[in-house]
């Protein structure tokens, strides 16, 4: 209520704790804000969406290509630490609502909430996956059922150019800032 007497619009982020998954899917803190600060509110990141990032992502996709229904396929990424879903499930909520042939590829356990991905093809074999693709974003999430676990940690899903002989016109995509030569190889 204090930052909405002195401000016109918020425009806040607001992190998982991905210890709550209860509360975290309630986009509790975000919620608290629209409820009391009596002004309009812009997510900059919440628990369970990053919109204005999935909303450059789908102009840049738009912006390069001449597809109607291109390819994109999300691939999990290796990390060191629990990363929160926000980014992946925006990215396959924007995704499909675009109308794009969506398949999200990730090791087992890592399945996102059915909610961002009903209508993606689900896929746990990464070269599969990768064929043909138009667009491959890299980004890693934690475990959505396990909630905020790491429950593999594999240096061979980190995208290299190797992993690209099957979509060798695929452009990559990350929502930065990246950590190079765990999700990303250099040569990327």
């Amino acid at each position: 209520a204090v930052l909405g007497s002195y401000f016109d619009i918020l425009a806040i982020r607001a992190f998982p704790s991905l210890t709550n998954q209860e509360e975290d899917l309630t986009d509790f803190v975000f919620n608290q804000f629209v409820k009391y600060c009596g002004k309009p509110v812009i997510s900059l990141e919440s628990a369970i969406r990053h919109p204005l990032q999935s909303l450059a992502d789908q102009i840049t996709m738009r912006e390069n290509t001449t597809k109607a229904k291109p390819k994109v396929v999300l691939t999990w990424a290796p990390h060191i630490k629990a990363i929160p879903h926000a980014v992946a499930n925006s990215f396959a909520e924007w995704t499909r609502g675009m109308g794009h042939d969506l398949t999200i590829v990730q090791p087992v356990g890592y399945e996102l909430d059915k909610k961002f991905t009903a209508g993606a093809k689900i896929e746990y074999n990464q070269a599969k996956a990768l064929e043909g693709a138009d667009f491959v974003y890299v980004k890693n999430w934690s475990s959505f059922n396990e909630y905020g676990k790491i429950l593999y940690s594999d240096s061979s899903w980190m995208l290299t150019e190797n992993h690209l002989k099957l979509a060798p016109s695929a452009k990559i995509m990350h929502c930065l800032p990246v950590r190079r030569n765990v999700e990303l190889s250099d040569e990327m």
